[in-house]
């Protein structure tokens, strides 16, 4: 079955950096899309930032231009968010997610909160 773990979230200061990874399986990871979503209390799950299979097509919301990247390792099943100059309003619970057959997958989430 599909599995997506998220892990590398935790406090940090404002300006300051982390590395989300989200490790997959359970599927042809190097064909599909993967997604990382936020969600921060009382607001709804956005989408942050997307990577097409082979990595040719990236994305990202206007908030988080010039600070995240994402990539992947196709041969390791991982997607990162590299996350420099975190904001307090980065702070959220972020989400792997990808699609598959037409069921969108989700992993559990690892919190990110940015505070001094």
């Amino acid at each position: 079955q599909v599995q997506l773990v998220e892990s590398g979230g935790g406090l940090v200061q404002p300006g300051g950096s982390l590395k989300l990874s989200c490790a997959a399986s359970g599927f042809t990871f190097s064909m599909y899309t993967m997604n990382w979503y936020r969600q921060a209390p009382g607001k709804e799950r956005e989408l942050v930032a997307g990577i097409s299979s082979a990595g040719s097509s990236i994305n990202y919301v206007d908030s988080v231009k010039g600070r995240f990247t994402i990539s992947r390792d196709n041969a390791k099943n991982t997607v990162y968010l590299q996350m420099n100059s975190l904001k307090p309003e980065d702070t959220a619970v972020y989400y792997c997610n990808t699609r598959r057959n037409g069921n969108y997958y989700w992993g559990q989430g690892t919190q990110v909160t940015v505070s001094s």
